[in-house]
């Protein structure tokens, strides 16, 4: 098979090039943007026909978008780029996906939900977005089910790896230069290795499983604040800065998180008989590897 991948710079897109290496399939990596020495065909997805000429070309037979406007607090001030990328885009995809009779795995976030319970949130719970990423990302959702292509969706958290701009990247430096920083404790989530979505992901299409159409929330197992994440990066990277628990509201900011942002993953594991890894184990591959 033909697997197209946008958005293939970036953190979840640069762990689908290392994991696909040893796959017998074909992946095209596509951007935007390509930084020197990455193989990466230019594509454009906000470009509707763009996206069709290159299916066309490339026979595509799924497309992988790993390509999203992640920045939450600036997307508060940018409605405009945020919706063209996180839904615009999403539902050319899916429209060009629908066209060609090709597989759509594209990738969510727990932003989607209020985060405002104490128990992991269910793929079929109401979703009520507190921002504008959020918001976008909903839209994207909606529109690639509208589309009436075959798609995956994958819900995630907390995304970090060795790549781009994430938390754990800030906090290994930060925690390497400062002799104290505050990091909130009363947000709630489970942080998400990209190298273990993108190993789900390359199975999914591996052993052929793109007809379990639907909605899946995946990260890693275990339950974790910011502070106590801030703390295990700072251990196993062998700094020593002093990190005091703080309130959000200490940080004010315009943008609302999710106070509890767990997901449930039965639904996942169940489908794709996987066993995840807890997210401690993840971290500390990552750190390996920096």
């Amino acid at each position: 098979m033909n697997i197209l991948v946008t958005g293939a710079n970036g953190q979840l897109g640069t762990e689908m090039r290392n994991v696909s290496s040893g796959g017998d399939d074909r992946y095209i990596f596509t951007d935007v943007s390509s930084p020197k020495g990455v193989d990466t065909v230019y594509l454009d997805i906000t470009n509707i026909d763009a996206i069709r000429l290159i299916a066309e070309s490339e026979k595509v037979d799924v497309i992988v978008n790993c390509a999203a406007y992640t920045n939450v607090d600036k997307a508060e001030d940018d409605y405009a780029t945020a919706d063209l990328l996180n839904h615009v885009a999403a539902g050319n995809l899916a429209k060009v996906a629908a066209e060609r009779g090709a597989a759509l795995i594209h990738i969510s976030t727990d932003y989607v939900f209020q985060g405002d319970r104490s128990i992991p949130c269910r793929e079929d719970w109401p979703t009520e977005p507190l921002g504008v990423y959020g918001v976008t990302k909903l839209q994207g959702e909606k529109a690639v089910l509208a589309s009436g292509c075959k798609y995956l969706i994958f819900r995630t958290a907390w995304l970090y790896s060795p790549y781009g701009k994430n938390f754990v990247k800030t906090m290994r430096s930060l925690t390497a230069e400062k002799d104290s920083l505050s990091v909130v404790f009363d947000q709630v989530g489970t942080p998400t290795y990209a190298k273990d979505l993108a190993t789900l992901i390359f199975k999914v299409i591996q052993e052929r499983m793109l007809d379990k159409t639907g909605i899946y929330h995946f990260s890693d197992e275990g339950v974790c604040s910011w502070y106590d994440f801030a703390c295990a990066i700072r251990d196993l990277s062998g700094n020593f800065c002093d990190i005091r628990p703080c309130h959000s509201d200490e940080f004010p900011s315009k943008t609302r998180r999710p106070h509890f942002s767990v997901l449930d993953k039965t639904l996942v594991k169940k489908t794709f008989g996987i066993t995840i890894p807890h997210w401690y184990s993840s971290l500390k591959d990552c750190i390996s590897r920096l």
